[in-house]
């Protein structure tokens, strides 16, 4: 069974679960060597042992959790895409486009941003 059937299968709205079920199958196409993972109730993408992307569906969007550390590197990206963000994460209105591009340049950074990471998420560094 795929890990993210039943939390699919939970999204009322058809066209929301459809969105998300594109999305997701996007990232495992695009990004085969990321594993799949379902943990705190959304479906995330993780490289040996470490978060590298979340996806989560609310009533008007999809917000997207790369980890706070995107923010220094896209958040003009995600502005320039018309999306609206807070600090952890970002949101795809169901009426606005998905913008891949942007999603695999964030997901590429966060492979190689933590290729030696040995921990879950990044150490927060004061």
């Amino acid at each position: 069974m795929d890990v993210f059937e039943d939390f699919l299968n939970n999204i009322e709205d058809e066209t929301h679960r459809q969105r998300m079920a594109d999305i997701l199958n996007w990232v495992e196409k695009t990004f085969p060597n990321l594993n799949k993972r379902f943990a705190w109730n959304q479906p995330m993408f993780t490289d040996h042992g470490t978060f590298i992307i979340g996806f989560s569906v609310a009533k008007k969007h999809i917000a997207v959790a790369p980890e706070e550390k995107w923010m220094d590197q896209f958040v003009s990206k995600v502005e320039a895409a018309g999306y609206g963000h807070g600090s952890h994460i970002f949101r795809i209105g169901f009426d606005q486009d998905v913008n891949y591009d942007l999603l695999k340049d964030l997901i590429e950074y966060n492979v190689e941003d933590k290729k030696d990471c040995e921990t879950f998420w990044r150490k927060k560094v004061n």
